[in-house]
């Protein structure tokens, strides 16, 4: 089995959970807009929910460009195969990555 008929199934899943994700959130806060709750909740949860998106997003972003410049480094080292040593490097580029955020998180604060 060859890597793209692997990712299918694998990108079928990923793709309905995080639309079972979207409509479940959805959901909950129309429920919450209905039940008539105060303007102020309304307005708080509309508000902590762009600062999560956010947050998502420059976790996500941090990670990636690390990630990222991990791929490059492998690539500058010409390694073939998977090797313990490249393993390490993806990973202690991911951990990078989210300790960047966190310590962008902390001086946004």
């Amino acid at each position: 089995m060859n890597f793209v008929e692997a990712s299918i199934p694998i990108s079928l899943f990923l793709c309905i959970a995080y639309s079972l994700k979207v409509i479940v959130d959805a959901y909950a806060r129309r429920k919450i807009i209905e039940s008539r709750g105060s303007e102020e909740l309304v307005r708080t949860l509309l508000e902590g929910e762009a600062v999560r998106r956010r947050q998502a997003s420059l976790h996500w972003g941090s990670v990636l460009v690390i990630l990222g410049i991990g791929f490059g480094l492998v690539e500058l080292l010409k390694v073939d195969s998977a090797t313990p040593g490249v393993v390490a490097i993806l990973l202690a580029a991911t951990g990078l990555g989210n300790l960047a955020y966190f310590a962008i998180e902390r001086r946004v604060r």
